[in-house]
């Protein structure tokens, strides 16, 4: 302590703006005290929170890398699927197209022999039916022929080889008479 004199220096005061020594020893003492408590207890409790939440955010990051990498290999699989299913996609387009075409062209060729048969059989039966017309036509323009050249003649024509040369002479002279009248068209 300093003390100041005043009026001749008899009397000592204590200047207000220093402070007594006990006062700092009990302030001190008591800093010390408050400083191991915090030290001890306050600082560790405050250091395993931030270990905690340093803990926790660091697995919350590799929790989001690990689902941000899982979700692009997802990502990844569903594209190479969805590519897999459009080249898929479209092999069956093709193979549905060219069995198509197949088909096409089978039953045009089925519709083609089926008209060719037709056809054939068409040309058989007529043919068959104009075999039948000229058998029946000989057959009655011999009568006719046999019975007209008996009444010319004067006899009855009734050898039947002798009928038949007759009506075959007669047959193939229209047909040379027709043929001579087309040429001449």
């Amino acid at each position: 302590m300093i003390y100041l004199a005043s009026d001749g220096g008899a009397e000592a005061t204590s200047n207000p703006l220093i402070p007594d020594v006990g006062e700092i020893v009990i302030t001190l003492i008591g800093f010390l005290i408050l400083y191991y408590i915090v030290a001890k207890y306050v600082v560790p409790a405050f250091e395993k929170i931030y270990q905690d939440r340093k803990e926790a955010i660091e697995g919350g990051l590799a929790k989001a890398e690990k689902a941000q990498a899982e979700a692009a290999a997802a990502r990844d699989e569903y594209t190479q699927q969805l590519e897999s299913a459009r080249l898929e996609a479209q092999k069956i387009r093709e193979e549905a197209r060219a069995e198509g075409e197949a088909i096409i062209a089978d039953a045009r060729e089925r519709a083609t022999a089926e008209a060719q048969r037709i056809s054939d059989n068409a040309a058989k039966a007529i043919e068959a039916e104009r075999a039948a017309a000229a058998v029946s036509l000989r057959s009655e323009v011999g009568t006719l022929a046999t019975t007209l050249a008996g009444k010319i003649v004067g006899e009855a024509l009734n050898d039947d080889e002798r009928s038949a040369r007759v009506v075959d002479r007669f047959l193939a002279d229209l047909e040379t008479e027709k043929q001579n009248a087309g040429a001449a068209r």
